[in-house]
């Protein structure tokens, strides 16, 4: 597991705990929170990428796509439940069915292109 990984690991398990302690009436704005976070961790790491490919890259060095990254699909798989539960129960709560459906559209459409973009990587040039 890379450092941001790790990193993202402990702001989701800091998230899980402040809602333990609050309650679910703070629940929608831990949610903001952490996919905040999570927009700026995957802001960090594209432009990092970015320097590196700009550099020539000799950054950071990437994994061979045909291997796979077990931990990064894991993790990815995990966060989206984890975030599928608040969202669908507060679309649910306040739009009932078709809420829940818009919510639901939004996660599968977040792991098709996360899945895309995998798939993307891992074709020859």
């Amino acid at each position: 597991m890379d450092a941001h990984a790790r990193e993202l690991k402990k702001e989701l398990d800091a998230t899980l705990d402040a809602r333990r302690e609050l309650g679910p009436e703070y629940e929608a704005a831990l949610v903001d929170s952490f996919v905040e976070k999570v927009d700026t961790q995957v802001r960090r790491r594209l432009a990092e990428e970015r320097l590196s490919a700009a550099r020539g890259g000799g950054g950071v060095p990437r994994p061979d796509p045909a291997e796979g990254n077990f931990g990064e699909r894991f993790g990815f798989a995990i966060i989206t439940l984890v975030l599928a539960i608040p969202l669908s129960a507060i679309a649910a709560a306040q739009a009932h069915l078709s809420g829940l459906l818009v919510a639901w559209g939004g996660i599968l459409g977040v792991n098709f292109i996360h899945a895309a973009k995998r798939l993307r990587r891992g074709r020859p040039e």
